[in-house]
């Protein structure tokens, strides 16, 4: 039986969630995943998970935070003044706000969450929600093409 090595393509289902139990992300949202095995497409621990399975079969891997979104990084917390949201948003713990930064010559539009408001003072966060938790995945190899 033939076993997923470096550079297949391969289709799979998957469903993740938080070391306690809460889902986090599932292929049954968005339909199997289909990727080069060492492209770099999808996390390295993922792609590590998958070597060796065979069309069929089904496993569980573990990902620390390193093999999946990083760790929590400081520098992506940020205190900026109320007023930089304009009048018509009231920023508040928990809120997930659509920002607008430039990076590369470009201005993208990415989610940050409001972590903290003192007074005047708004502490967002630009890390990705699931920087620093470890994920669990179950795993289907669909099919090696």
């Amino acid at each position: 039986m033939r076993r997923v090595q470096q550079g297949d393509q391969v289709i799979l289902e998957y469903d993740g969630t938080l070391t306690d139990g809460k889902a986090v992300d599932s292929s049954t949202d968005s339909g199997p995943l289909e990727f080069e095995v060492g492209s770099g497409n999808v996390f390295p621990g993922f792609e590590k998970g998958i070597l060796d399975m065979a069309a069929g079969e089904t496993k569980t891997i573990t990902l620390s935070p390193e093999e999946a979104y990083g760790l929590q990084d400081e520098k992506l917390l940020h205190t900026v003044k109320k007023g930089a949201f304009g009048n018509n948003v009231d920023p508040k713990p928990g809120m997930i706000l659509g920002m607008t930064i430039e990076r590369e010559g470009g201005k993208h539009k990415i989610p940050a969450l409001v972590v903290d408001v003192k007074g005047d003072n708004v502490t967002i966060d630009f890390n990705h929600p699931l920087a620093g938790k470890t994920l669990v995945y179950q795993l289907t190899l669909k099919a090696i093409k």
